[in-house]
């Protein structure tokens, strides 16, 4: 493997993530030179200064391995993380150097999870710095590097297909050089239509940008303390409901429908089971919280439901209400869409919902044979059949992400934690979706959790975020050939 070559691709994201500390730099300057401004601006120097220096002495390779592309891949993630605290760390405040690895990791994977207990405190540039960090993740930080930075050539072909999982590859339907194209158009445009629709509905410009990236991202990073409930404004909750349901659909669907081609997501079964988990999850809850009197009328219940349940599936993490006090019920059906959680090729982590239906069909397929030993049963999804490739994958990634699971729940209990938290930080952290229960429940942070267990949850939500393989497959690189 030649690290040099690593070394320069992983450059070129350090450079994209100094573009946006210099954009953050510039709203701190605009809001009267913020005390963000000279940790964005000194922090974006440093980062462009890292990334620029392999740019300025590695020859661009014409081709890029398998195993180079795996590690330019997860460098980038990483690194972007360890850069990405440098304006937490020289800000201060709340940010220790694990709390700022933290909010760091939290931030680029998209998750949403937070040390801060008071979010309000931060200066806008940092704000938005840290809104930046959840935008430039949600699409992927190698992607969003293809889309900026046309240098990297002919080998933009490669770090996307290690970026993308083979599920959401194989639903793309495109060329790997349209994907990129694909990505941005959706991406972009839903981040502007989302900023417009939450002024028009009523938010201040700045916060409506944020909150507009980070429901396109499925992120939940907000600018309140008590999130979305801040605003107690029916037409944002829709609107950030929309955004976060289209974000969470696969990009190639949402461009295909606009096209009117053929597969689209009316026709999509993969869609339809997502649809359908949503439906009736959002009703079951909507009862149990109107039977138990938590909201006054049904009409409160369903909203609040409909929120939450959209918000953790998509793995957002928004809040408008404390789930904490919801039925066990209630509690239960948001953790099962916290580890299900949307579709693949969407800016959502998780199991995917995709994994979920494979799963349905592998098992109702084994019944079957079971009844009928000689018989040929094909499993297919929207038409399509499956790989025994594809299949076996299905089947170890989930068994994987549970084994996972449940290591993080047992060393979280083995340093103090109740049993919910426990178990809802290793499903919020590995699915990305950012919030769990109990001490870090929806109006709760991870403040005070112990080091070691920040230290656990931020690798958990980095092995989610690069579908636990690809980061795992960065251990064994020595064995590779």
């Amino acid at each position: 493997m030649r690290v040099s070559v690593v070394l320069r691709y992983v450059g070129s994201v350090m450079i994209c993530v100094s573009a946006f500390m210099v954009v953050s730099a510039v709203i701190s300057y605009i809001n009267n030179v913020d005390s963000g401004f000279y940790p964005l601006l000194l922090s974006a120097l440093l980062t462009f200064t890292l990334g620029v220096f392999p740019m300025l002495f590695v020859p661009r390779a014409t081709s890029i391995s398998n195993k180079e592309g795996f590690s330019i891949v997860v460098g980038s993630w990483v690194l972007a993380s360890v850069v990405g605290m440098f304006p937490y760390l020289i800000w201060g405040g709340e940010f220790t150097l694990i709390n700022a690895w933290f909010e760091s990791v939290s931030g680029f994977t998209a998750t949403g999870s937070t040390i801060l207990n008071n979010i309000e405190q931060l200066p806008q540039g940092l704000l938005f710095y840290r809104t930046s960090s959840n935008w430039i993740g949600g699409v992927g930080v190698v992607m969003f590097a293809l889309v900026i930075l046309p240098s990297l050539g002919t080998s933009r072909l490669s770090l996307s297909n290690v970026e993308l999982s083979s599920l959401a590859k194989d639903n793309y339907r495109y060329r790997t050089q349209v994907i990129v194209r694909i990505l941005l158009v959706v991406y972009v445009g839903l981040t502007v239509a989302t900023t417009l629709a939450l002024k028009a509905a009523g938010m201040r410009w700045f916060d409506a940008l944020n909150h507009a990236m980070s429901a396109c991202a499925t992120a939940g990073f907000s600018t309140k303390n008590t999130s979305v409930a801040f605003y107690d404004n029916v037409a944002v909750e829709l609107i950030l409901v929309a955004a976060m349901l289209i974000s969470s659909i696969h990009f190639g669907l949402i461009y295909a429908t606009f096209l009117r081609k053929s597969n689209n997501i009316f026709k999509s079964e993969v869609v339809r089971t997502y649809l359908a988990i949503i439906g009736v999850s959002t009703l079951f809850i909507a009862v149990s919280l109107y039977g138990a009197d938590i909201f006054p009328t049904i009409w409160e219940s369903l909203r609040h439901s409909l929120f939450q349940v959209v918000s953790l599936i998509t793995t957002t993490g928004f809040a408008t209400a404390d789930t904490n006090l919801w039925t066990p019920f209630a509690i239960v059906l948001l953790i099962f869409v916290s580890i299900v959680c949307a579709c693949a090729g969407s800016t959502s982590g998780g199991m995917k919902v995709d994994r979920l239906l494979i799963f349905c069909k592998i098992l109702w397929a084994r019944i079957r044979r079971q009844q009928h030993p000689n018989a040929v049963i094909r499993i297919r999804v929207d038409g399509v059949a499956q790989d025994a490739d594809v299949l076996n994958n299905v089947v170890i990634f989930i068994v994987t992400y549970i084994a996972l699971i449940l290591v993080a729940t047992f060393t979280n209990a083995l340093f103090g934690q109740d049993l919910m938290t426990a178990f809802s930080s290793a499903v919020a952290c590995i699915s990305n979706v950012g919030p769990g229960f109990g001490q870090v429940g929806s109006m709760g942070n991870f403040a005070d959790i112990p080091a070691v267990l920040k230290l656990q949850d931020s690798i958990l939500m980095l092995i989610g975020r690069l579908e636990i393989f690809g980061f795992i497959q960065l251990l064994f690189l020595k064995w590779w050939k």
